[in-house]
């Protein structure tokens, strides 16, 4: 399976083409031709991990090949890793879904202090600008007795979806992993989908993108390049889970407030402590949102009780309630 790899050296975008975690010999020839114009750097003789190399320590290096044929040794440091830009399935294949799987997410609300790092991950991951994000932390209040509390909001992932059913034109569909997405070359921005959601999970897409348009091929899966005058949502990141990794809202949580994993295996994780789906549910009287409306939602929430954090105000200023 072809991988493509996209990295920032001092500025400069540049791809490596991986094939099951090594340079193809086909790759390889593309290169030398690529090489002879001087538009690309590869990466030779290694055998690493596309998504974690780029964030080793510092004092590790990684090699490259440079446009003139010559092996250098890069830090690590100095390499950024476009983690965003990484896209999934095509459009055809992304309506299918992952074998297997049942993708369902559990929000502890004990754990939220509202520190917004999965909406910036989020944004940076799907190229998003500040006014159209997928993920809101919005301010809440049970009754006027009770202490406020945060609670991360994004799209509930049906499995009885009414932004599915009203669609015109079959761009917003049901995967069989779970997955409700948006397929943005079928979309024409009727929106339908908006005015169906009870959630108001959906955003859409006004303008341009703040890195403009990206030459890459486009698929549901990352929503990327994103297209002006049509609809778009959480997606929980079905290109991060092909590889067997998790959402980035779930990886930039420095709270471990959300879990993710497949029903089917009865198992979530935060990336630190992995828990049984069922048994978290029950000891801590989990719950759907608005789950009377019958839409059946994928994402569940843990009550905001015994408080890791005190409610605090200070990062509350793009939050509603």
């Amino acid at each position: 399976m072809l991988h493509l790899i996209f990295i920032k050296i001092n500025g400069l975008i540049q791809i490596l083409i991986m094939e099951d975690n090594k340079l193809s010999l086909d790759s390889r020839r593309g290169f030398l031709k690529k090489l002879s114009t001087g538009s690309v750097l590869a990466a030779t003789g290694l055998a690493f991990n596309p998504l974690s190399s780029c964030k080793d320590k510092s004092t590790e290096k990684t090699t490259l090949l440079t446009p003139d044929g010559k092996l250098v040794q890069v830090p690590n440091s100095e390499i950024e890793s476009m983690e965003h830009l990484y896209h999934g399935a095509p459009p055809e294949e992304a309506r299918k879904g992952i074998p297997g799987k049942k993708f369902v997410m559990v929000v502890d609300l004990s754990k939220c202090k509202n520190a917004r790092k999965c909406v910036q991950a989020c944004d940076k991951h799907h190229n998003l600008t500040p006014d159209r994000p997928y993920i809101k932390v919005l301010e809440m209040k049970d009754n006027e007795e009770s202490s406020p509390y945060w609670l991360p909001k994004k799209c509930f992932q049906c499995d009885n979806p009414p932004c599915v059913k009203v669609c015109p034109v079959g761009a917003t569909f049901k995967r069989s992993d779970g997955i409700v997405l948006i397929d943005n070359e079928r979309c024409i921005g009727c929106r339908f989908c908006m005015a169906a959601c009870p959630y108001s999970a959906r955003v859409f897409n006004w303008g341009n993108p703040p890195e403009g348009k990206l030459d890459l091929p486009y698929s549901p899966e990352t929503s990327l390049p994103s297209k002006q005058g049509t609809v778009a949502k959480c997606d929980f990141c079905p290109d991060m889970l092909r590889q067997d990794k998790l959402p980035h809202c779930v990886t930039s949580c420095p709270n471990g407030v959300i879990y993710f994993g497949n029903e089917l295996e009865d198992s979530v994780t935060n990336g630190e402590e992995t828990v049984r789906l069922s048994t978290l549910l029950k000891d801590k009287a989990g719950y759907r949102y608005m789950e009377e409306l019958g839409t059946k939602p994928r994402v569940y929430y843990l009550p905001p009780v015994d408080r890791l954090f005190p409610f605090e105000k200070e990062n509350s200023e793009n939050s509603a309630s």
